[in-house]
């Protein structure tokens, strides 16, 4: 996957989660946690190592914690685990 190509993806990802973040405010706080980092893969900045599986780990408490209230927000962060996998992040 070309790396255009992923920085749509993620841009589509960080969009699904942010129009979440606005409509709901019970989802808030968690997603205020990841969007900061969602937007800035999106704008072409990896990070490091440490930093990734960090962010790994959060959007995967994310995605449990939103998978039966919440089953549209879980799914946007679990394809954005998977495009970030795929792409070794």
């Amino acid at each position: 996957m070309d790396e255009k190509t992923i920085r749509e993806r993620l841009a589509h990802l960080h969009g699904e989660l942010n129009d979440a973040h606005q409509a709901n405010p019970a989802v808030q706080p968690a997603l205020s946690e990841i969007l900061p980092d969602v937007k800035r893969l999106a704008e072409g900045d990896l990070g490091s190592s440490a930093e990734h599986a960090a962010l790994s780990q959060r959007l995967e408490k994310v995605a449990v914690q939103f998978e039966a209230a919440h089953p549209a927000i879980a799914g946007s962060v679990r394809r954005l685990v998977d495009l970030l996998a795929e792409v070794g992040i």
